[in-house]
């Protein structure tokens, strides 16, 4: 290795950390202690993914540069700071796709070593070397990594949406991919539970969304269908406000209703499993209704601050939704 190159993955394995770090910020456990470690360390492999896939696209990348150089990626950072305060500029979305069509080549190279190990480059961002033993060991397939992808391409040319149909048809992008994954690394994947996944992993996306709404308008982004905002009678200047006006809280106790309505439809995906699977999908669903309750508390009013779930409120939920099996 040369000597410029061992500072630059010095870097980047320290941006790994962090961005595995960013677990305890997630409205749901993400590798809770009760699991085996086998489960637990490929749950963290694909949060570990997803979050490196999501900060690419949002430009929260702790070293770009790095990350960058080491894809072989030849598109030039922007001299200003990826997250800084408004829309990002033609550079930066141009830099954040060069970024991403790095991470999809590394994402080609994690499945040629785990089809033909040692007869490949392999993956070159730890992030993906961590994937390599689970789609060997589970069979995985490419798909649900690529939706990642994509939805992050999305972000960078959508920053609006007419419709909820328009917002779900992201999600199964952003967000269904994960629980798929999940159902596959425990072997219970069915066409039934998928369905039931999917709702579940929908509305928490909904549920972010809902908690974002400043920090995303911020960023230019608005995740709320226009036909509500009109429906409500609110405007893009109502949402920059920083408290809710009273037709913005309707709007979003509109949003939360309809969360609430698409985890309730999933839920009984707990049922279908036992043990310790049971538990973890208990915990993901009760992470949804609490960080409802969350917004419920606040009075609706998402711009003053974001609401956070409730962590004994969660347990409790978790609990119920465990013993119900919904």
């Amino acid at each position: 290795m040369s000597a410029s190159a061992q500072p630059r993955d010095t870097s980047v394995n320290r941006s790994a950390g962090e961005t595995l770090d960013k677990a305890g910020a997630e409205n749901f456990p993400v590798a809770p202690f009760f699991l085996p470690a086998a489960w637990r360390d490929d749950l963290m492999a694909v949060y570990g993914y997803a979050r490196l896939v999501d900060d690419a696209g949002d430009g929260d990348l702790a070293d770009p540069a790095a990350t960058a150089a080491l894809l072989g990626v030849e598109a030039t950072p922007p001299a200003t700071p990826s997250a800084q305060s408004g829309p990002p500029t033609p550079q930066e979305v141009a830099f954040r796709l060069a970024l991403l069509d790095g991470l999809e080549r590394d994402l080609d190279r994690v499945f040629e070593a785990a089809l033909h190990p040692g007869a490949s480059e392999g993956p070159r961002h730890p992030l993906l070397r961590s994937l390599v033993p689970l789609v060997d060991r589970h069979g995985l397939t490419p798909e649900p990594f690529r939706r990642l992808i994509e939805a992050n391409r999305v972000d960078q040319t959508t920053t609006r949406y007419a419709g909820y149909d328009d917002l779900i048809g992201y999600c199964t992008l952003s967000a269904d991919p994960v629980g798929r994954l999940v159902l596959a690394i425990a072997g219970v994947a069915t066409p039934e539970r998928i369905e039931l996944s999917d709702a579940i992993c929908s509305a928490l996306q909904v549920v972010e969304h809902l908690q974002d709404v400043a920090e995303d308008l911020a960023h230019g982004r608005i995740y709320l269908p226009a036909e509500d905002l009109a429906r409500f009678g609110v405007t893009e200047a109502d949402l920059a406000a920083p408290t809710a006006s009273g037709p913005v809280r309707e709007l979003i106790a509109f949003e939360v209703q309809r969360a609430r309505t698409l985890l309730d439809r999933g839920a009984p995906l707990v049922g279908t499993v036992r043990g310790r699977l049971r538990l973890l999908l208990a915990g993901f669903t009760a992470g949804g209704y609490a960080a409802l309750a969350a917004i419920e508390d606040a009075g609706y009013d998402v711009l003053a601050q974001q609401a956070k779930p409730n962590k004994r409120r969660l347990a409790a939920k978790a609990a119920a939704i465990f013993a119900k099996g919904r």
